[in-house]
């Protein structure tokens, strides 16, 4: 048995964190896996907000999500045109500070036009957003991609951004291999409780 993958490790992290009923938040929908994780730990009680700056992107987190509709165990779903920078204007008032989880999975859209890329400075934003729209005890969760033009500058300064992050506020953890330094990796933020 090897390591979990970082995706793997992601969806075990947050499915600790959140239940049903909650309300969740998918930075970066793309082909809508976080989503549908999100959207089954909340339930028909629950909320997923799922942005994407990608009409593409959010038909597949759409089609992925069908079965559940269908089986009338979808949560709320707000499916945003949006850059994740928007969220902390974009997300309820109602639910601001209620969040439970927050998923960022950067870089592009596979198997789409692959110069289109998430930003370190929208990221950056959203990130921030993030953290003020979660419930003490919540999680964000951020896959990084330093293997593709962009995703090793974006990867950094992120890294540096969260290594920052005082520990009044936040917690933060790395899971790198080591070995392998253009794999992808993940960090986990977790909102102080006081």
């Amino acid at each position: 048995m090897g390591f979990l993958s970082i995706l793997s490790l992601a969806h075990k992290w947050i499915s600790e964190r959140v239940h049903p009923g909650d309300i969740v938040i998918d930075a970066t929908a793309g082909g809508g896996v976080d989503t549908l994780e999100l959207a089954k730990l909340v339930g028909p009680r629950g909320c997923v907000y799922a942005f994407d700056i990608q009409q593409e992107a959010l038909d597949r987190t759409a089609s992925r999500l069908n079965p559940l509709r269908a089986e009338g165990r979808a949560p709320r779903l707000e499916l945003l045109l949006k850059d994740h920078a928007a969220m902390s204007e974009v997300v309820d008032e109602a639910h601001r500070g209620s969040v439970a989880a927050v998923m960022f999975n950067l870089g592009y859209l596979p198997g789409s036009d692959e110069s289109i890329i998430t930003e370190p400075g929208s990221t950056l934003s959203a990130l921030r957003g993030a953290l003020s729209l979660l419930r003490p005890g919540g999680l964000v969760t951020c896959a990084l991609y330093p293997g593709h033009p962009g995703g090793d500058v974006e990867a950094s300064i992120v890294e540096e951004w969260a290594s920052k992050l005082p520990q009044r506020e936040a917690q933060v953890v790395l899971y790198r291999q080591l070995q392998r330094p253009h794999a992808p990796y993940l960090i986990a933020i977790e909102r102080s409780r006081s």
